[in-house]
């Protein structure tokens, strides 16, 4: 999804491009990018490992090291947007410095390899929600019941109603991003959740089967919220009519693209089989996946939703899990460039409390977070049935929001929907979740515990 924003310096570019000699920006714009992928790899690489080494996921960690980088604070990797000038980038001045260029040459350079980046950052997510399909397994959706489908619901509708409403009512917040920051709270992180749940030895109990039940579904339902969303931004058309047309378009291409893809899934193997040259698995593999991501761009969908449904599909494969080992290069080098340019491109002095005029973006913070955690915990109490359930722990265990709430934020700020004050605010809330779930989920096993200690 090319956002209006890249259409614009792509504009810019153009006007600027008969004034550059395209024989001397060349070599520039490629030193640009091979400077701004080296600083993407380390900061992801070095947040990775030391949020990896405290306990957190690697992602949170190239979230945090891209902010670092970023506009907030090193102006290592920034970009062409909202006025900014290549002025402002130290990479920029440094490559003046080191290569001699113009000014003019140089903004040229820094338009181009911002656009660059930008492109490399959306096949990143591309390939992020084609691995996230991938390690979605239909089989298992529907072995989970009733009782995980109504926690998932009631985990999207929740938080998605309260933020929306209350950004719109509290804040005077227009439709259109109180909806896309809305529906950044619906997703619910699973690598999170499983890894804690396995760590306390709960991954098999009924709360640990509910949760990772409800936060899979949750992933298939925030996709299409997404995808809805997202192509409300393309339309700006916020009616009931025209939401009911999205959801229902988003529901059919991905069932359909399922239904469909099951024929290819029998033909899948025997292409990979009879290929005899490197790349036999994973290049068909990639090629549906950019197939439907192409086709659901074509509908006026998002290109995510294509991929996200290409991972379904081959998931029920045979070489599902040698499709899986081969993917992970490939994501390896693709989707930290999304990560590390989401952190880049967020201001946090947006919230920054010493200027009267960034309290209202930091108390919308704050509201997002109490919604974020509040929307997610009562889906505990969604649960039904006889047989007893920890509930604070099914809704405490489907709070944190991980990478799917990084996509929101991320496609909703290079749309322009989302102004920098509600982008830092979203990202906040991400980061908070995710540090704040795995505390509380040991907390509300432990009471469990000593419950169970106290009535023996």
């Amino acid at each position: 999804m090319l956002s209006p924003d890249l259409v614009n310096h792509s504009l810019v570019v153009s006007s600027v491009l008969a004034e550059v000699p395209s024989e001397e920006a060349a070599p520039l714009i490629l030193a640009g990018v091979l400077l701004s992928l080296m600083v993407v790899y380390l900061a992801s690489k070095l947040g990775g490992e030391l949020s990896k080494l405290i306990g957190l996921p690697p992602v949170l960690g190239e979230l945090v090291s891209g902010v670092l980088v970023g506009v907030s604070a090193l102006h290592l990797l920034v970009f062409p947007e909202a006025g900014v000038e290549a002025s402002s980038s130290v990479l920029m001045n440094a490559l003046q410095v080191l290569m001699g260029t113009s000014g003019e040459t140089l903004n040229y350079v820094f338009e181009t390899q911002g656009e660059i980046i930008s492109v490399l950052a959306e096949l990143g997510v591309i390939i992020l929600l084609f691995e996230i399909g991938l390690e979605s397994d239909l089989k298992e959706l529907q072995k989970v019941g009733w009782q995980a489908a109504i926690v998932a619901v009631v985990g999207v509708v929740a938080p998605f109603a309260l933020g929306t409403v209350g950004l719109m009512a509290i804040f005077h917040v227009a439709a259109l991003p109180a909806i896309f920051a809305g529906a950044a709270l619906t997703a619910t992180s699973i690598g999170i959740t499983s890894k804690v749940l396995s760590e306390l030895g709960q991954l098999r109990s009924r709360e640990g089967q509910i949760i990772v039940g409800a936060a899979v579904m949750d992933d298939v339902l925030g996709i299409i919220v997404l995808a809805v969303v997202a192509s409300l931004a393309k339309t700006g058309d916020v009616s009931l009519t025209n939401v009911a047309i999205l959801i229902a378009s988003a529901s059919g291409f991905l069932l359909g693209a399922i239904l469909v893809g099951r024929g290819f899934n029998k033909v899948f193997g025997s292409i990979a089989d009879r290929l005899q040259t490197r790349g036999n698995l994973v290049i068909p593999a990639l090629t549906f996946a950019l197939a439907l991501a192409f086709v659901a761009q074509v509908v006026h969908l998002e290109a995510i939703l294509g991929a996200f449904a290409a991972g379904l599909v081959l998931d029920e494969t045979d070489q599902r899990k040698e499709l899986d080992r081969q993917i992970i290069p490939i994501a390896d080098v693709l989707v930290p460039i999304f990560f590390v340019t989401v952190g880049a491109r967020v201001d946090l002095g947006v919230l920054n409390p010493i200027h009267p005029e960034n309290r209202a973006g930091l108390i919308i913070a704050a509201f997002l977070i109490v919604v974020a955690i509040i929307g997610k915990a009562i889906t505990g109490w969604a649960v039904f049935g006889k047989e007893p359930v920890n509930r604070l722990a099914v809704g405490v265990g489907m709070i944190p929001r991980g990478e799917v709430g990084l996509v929101f934020a991320g496609i909703g700020a290079a749309s322009g929907t989302l102004d920098r004050p509600l982008q830092a605010a979203i990202i906040a809330m991400v980061i908070l979740t995710t540090l704040v779930a795995p505390l509380l989920l040991r907390w509300a096993f432990r009471e469990e515990a000593a419950g169970v200690e106290t009535v023996v």
